[in-house]
């Protein structure tokens, strides 16, 4: 017979997923509250814009074992569509993000078809490749884009006569896009698509004669991941009015990368540490700015070599360790 703390114990641990994004949920809720300082709310919202990328680059990352360096081009055309649909062709916002969405998902499917038959470095060569292209016609095609000098007067979200023109109320609107995508991934990783998603990580042949379809579960990844970095550029052009190709570079696919692999391969929790630190790390040593890639790439290959499996899955696992050989001297 269960007693009412072992009752509320259970039901702690059958819903602490829900519970845990509850709570982070409140503390985002009253962060407005005690952060008056819009410079620093600012970076909490882009914090939110990268995870968004992020959470989607790590299922792809983790749970299909692949590496994608073209996340950047995602994130470029869901900006620029926004940007152009809104300001060029003075559509209504919301349904410009939705079709760009859908132009993205159709877009990875057209990239990931051909792409996807290949893997390793192979793989990751590719997805640069289609970076780069994204980012050249973002440069060159100045009459469109804006070419090198940007794209400006984006116009702010808004939902009725409430317009998301400064900082806190962007903070609420894009930490619930982040929230919602992080119980996206959690429920998706749990569910019987993510099991068999976690065994194509391990053995492609043994996911295979377990019944994956391992051709279909990449693309199917590898086409969310891309929605997913697409609405956050579609979030970032409209929080700041303004994009440039600069923001949509090799190097920041190699950061989303950073991003995943510090807060963990296959770890979804580990994704929001990983994303917050390699945004938050330059401002941290602002008189190693002009070495921030150098930096990156250390830090990538430190991590690589002492905890392939991710600063925070590493640090988890250290613990783990060290509590089950405790109790086993106890």
């Amino acid at each position: 017979m269960m007693t009412t703390r072992d009752k509320l114990f259970y039901f702690l641990y059958l819903h602490r997923t829900g519970l845990t994004v509850f709570g982070i949920s409140l503390l985002l809720l009253v962060w407005p509250l005690v952060e008056r300082n819009p410079y620093n709310l600012g970076l909490s919202n882009l914090i939110a814009i990268y995870a968004l990328v992020v959470l989607g680059l790590n299922l792809f990352i983790g749970y299909t074992g692949q590496i994608s360096l073209g996340h950047a081009a995602f994130f470029a055309i869901g900006a620029y569509g926004s940007a152009i649909g809104t300001t060029t062709f003075g559509l209504p916002v919301w349904p410009v993000m939705v079709a760009v969405a859908l132009a993205t998902a159709l877009v990875a499917l057209a990239v990931g078809l051909p792409a996807l038959k290949l893997s390793g470095h192979y793989l990751a060569m590719a997805t640069l490749g289609f970076n780069i292209v994204v980012y050249t016609i973002l440069v060159q095609w100045d009459v469109v884009t804006g070419g090198p000098s940007g794209f400006a007067g984006i116009p702010y979200l808004a939902i009725g006569p409430l317009v998301f023109d400064n900082e806190v109320r962007f903070h609420y609107l894009v930490w619930t896009f982040a929230m919602l995508a992080l119980l996206l991934c959690l429920n998706l990783v749990r569910s019987g698509v993510g099991r068999g998603l976690a065994a194509l990580a391990e053995d492609e042949t043994a996911a295979a004669a377990l019944g994956v379809d391992i051709r279909r579960a990449k693309i199917k990844v590898f086409v969310l991941s891309a929605v997913l970095a697409a609405l956050a550029g579609s979030l970032f052009a409209h929080c700041y009015a303004f994009v440039s190709p600069d923001s949509f570079g090799i190097f920041v696919s190699v950061d989303f990368v950073i991003m995943v692999v510090v807060g963990g391969m296959g770890s979804i929790w580990g994704t929001l540490f990983g994303t917050a630190l390699i945004t938050l790390l330059p401002e941290w040593i602002e008189s190693l700015e002009s070495f921030k890639d150098i930096l990156h790439g250390l830090i990538l290959v430190l991590i690589l070599l002492f905890l392939p499996q991710g600063l925070v899955t590493g640090i988890v696992d250290a613990i783990r360790t060290r509590i089950a050989v405790g109790r086993h001297h106890a």
